[in-house]
């Protein structure tokens, strides 16, 4: 049961506590918003024809083809939200916790309000100033929607900082997809996005997520995310990140508590101009038979920096774990940190892991070249053929939909 005076202690103590790892971020460089300070629309299709083209860049369908379900938060504001199905519940989280008092045990368990700044400042804006912003979505025991539920974090004014708190929650085998796009709009320079997502897999489910951020130059990001994964459970997440962006440091976690649980993350990452990226995933091993992957692609091209991390942790026997990222480096004065790491606190078990970070092959140029392309052509065709992910375990439809987002964002590299 959530106790809201130990989450404010909590929070208060932690809301200077740099994060552990990423640029540190002054947040008082950016301003509080208030949660009505956009309006509510009737319909996705109502925003201006400039954002649904910002939103289909990110996999969000104003038209809501082949959608369950959208959520669409402006800044600090949740300004649509509306499902199709009758097997997942969707609303924004404030409507949630008025609808179901039992919301509030799900609130700060798989991440914790003091984990650093950025989740105590969150934290203190939902329960001293009452901005509960964010979404709430819940799959049905038993049931399984083929249609992926859509929800849109959009930044629209200067120098905000959005925060979300958002609840996922699959009920005992049911089975979900999430698409979550991430965008802001052309005339906003420089902000701060601070999203905290939790995920709850009761035995026998199954999440899909699949987040494309395609934010502005000057934005910073710091998403805070943790999955809590019961028995037979399986979680996959896809991350796409091919647009530039000041920083963005991310770390979600896996909670693989339960028996033959299973979490596998698949990122794709292009660093470009000076951002700095600092993306990795982490499953810990805790459930009998529990298995994770962890495979990411990153290109560094301009000025770019990327750290790539990766940490698996089996901590009981009879787990699996495998952690693979590789690197290509487009720019003498780009950067990209591997940083693979394997820990084992039990035996009869199973950690691989292998790193690889080189620069694109002549000879594959001057193939390509000798057939008529042009340099330039060559490079990009090797560059999308390795940031090429096979997308395992989803539906005919969403791993066509998630290719389709993933050419999207490489259009013009």
């Amino acid at each position: 049961m959530l106790n809201v005076r130990n989450v404010v202690r909590d929070a208060e103590k932690a809301k200077d506590k740099k994060a552990a790892i990423g640029q540190d971020i002054t947040i008082e460089n950016f301003t509080k918003e208030d949660k009505s300070a956009h309006e509510l629309i009737d319909e996705i299709g109502d925003v201006s024809k400039k954002t649904k083209g910002d939103l289909l860049k990110v996999g969000i369908d104003a038209e809501e083809n082949e959608r369950s379900g959208s959520f669409l938060q402006f800044d600090q504001s949740n300004v649509f939200s509306s499902s199709s199905s009758d097997s997942v519940e969707l609303m924004n989280l404030e409507s949630a916790i008025d609808k179901y008092s039992w919301v509030k045990d799900y609130l700060w368990q798989v991440v914790k309000p003091d984990a650093d700044k950025y989740t105590a400042r969150t934290a203190l804006r939902e329960q001293e100033e009452d901005v509960k912003s964010g979404y709430f979505v819940r799959s049905l025991p038993g049931t399984k929607e083929i249609f992926p539920i859509q929800t849109c974090m959009f930044i629209a004014d200067e120098n905000v900082m959005q925060t979300a708190h958002n609840i996922i929650i699959a009920e005992e085998n049911s089975e979900l997809h999430l698409i979550t796009g991430c965008a802001t709009g052309d005339d906003v320079a420089s902000a701060l996005h601070v999203g905290v997502s939790e995920f709850y897999l009761k035995p026998g489910a199954k999440i899909t997520f699949t987040m494309v951020h395609n934010w502005a130059e000057q934005v910073e990001v710091r998403p805070r995310t943790g999955v809590k994964l019961y028995d037979d459970s399986t979680y996959i997440n896809n991350y796409i990140l091919t647009s530039p962006v000041k920083s963005i440091q991310s770390y979600p976690t896996a909670f693989c508590d339960g028996k033959n649980s299973r979490a596998v993350f698949q990122s794709i990452q292009s660093g470009q101009k000076d951002s700095i990226i600092d993306v990795g995933s982490r499953a810990l091993l805790n459930g009998k038979g529990s298995a994770a992957e962890v495979i990411s692609r990153a290109v560094s091209n301009d000025e770019s920096q990327i750290f790539s991390r990766g940490h698996l942790a089996g901590l009981v026997p009879d787990v699996k774990g495998h952690l693979e990222c590789h690197g290509l480096v487009l720019a003498d004065d780009s950067r990209i940190y591997a940083v693979p790491e394997l820990e084992a606190s039990a035996a009869n078990l199973e950690m691989s892991h292998e790193a690889a970070v080189g620069k694109i092959d002549e000879e594959e140029i001057y193939y390509l070249t000798s057939r008529g392309l042009s340099e330039e052509e060559a490079t990009s065709m090797i560059v999308r053929g390795f940031l090429s992910m096979d997308i395992t375990g989803l539906p005919d439809e969403l791993a066509n939909e998630t290719q389709r987002m993933i050419d999207l964002s490489l259009d013009g590299m």
